[in-house]
């Protein structure tokens, strides 16, 4: 298992953006309780799941459109990868193409990708946007939708989760 509070320590040392703002802390911490609940029902790589969840917008330069972001937090995770990081290569791999290709819309592909970004689309709410139900990718995070939305729109910030990673 990896010491997620020391990749959170790596991670916010390089991060550009406020902390509790919108592509922050508390939203991967919502992206990893959303990730592991669609884990939870279709089998996808929780592991994986977890550090997308923290990777996934952790080299964002502005809040705004950033392209390339998810890519950045790829090549982060990869920096990592032997010292904080620890995936085989096929894991890896699936940990890199999630971020990396988070915000193109796909909805088709290996579970454990799909459970990735249904976890990122079920928290839209805290930026205004309400996901469309036949843009999430499983029918797992379809029924998350009546959980996930007021968690997004209110800003829930998970103590538990924030917390274990030493930033509640």
């Amino acid at each position: 298992m990896h010491d997620l509070a020391a990749i959170l320590g790596a991670v916010l040392r390089g991060y550009a953006l406020r902390r509790r703002g919108a592509h922050g802390v508390a939203h991967w911490a919502r992206v990893l309780e959303n990730g592991l609940r669609v884990a939870d029902a279709t089998g996808a790589d929780c592991e994986v799941v977890t550090l997308f969840a923290v990777f996934h917008d952790s080299r964002r330069v502005n809040g705004d459109w950033d392209p390339g972001h998810g890519l950045r937090g790829g090549e982060l995770a990869r920096s990592l990868r032997g010292s904080l990081v620890h995936l085989d290569d096929a894991r890896f791999d699936l940990l890199f193409e999630a971020c990396r290709l988070h915000t193109d819309g796909h909805t088709a592909g290996d579970p454990t990708l799909l459970a990735c970004w249904d976890a990122d689309r079920l928290d839209l709410g805290r930026v205004g946007i309400t996901p469309e139900p036949d843009r999430l990718c499983t029918d797992a995070a379809r029924a998350l939708l009546p959980w996930s939305r007021p968690r997004a729109v209110g800003w829930h910030a998970p103590a538990e989760v924030l917390a274990a990673w030493g930033v509640g």
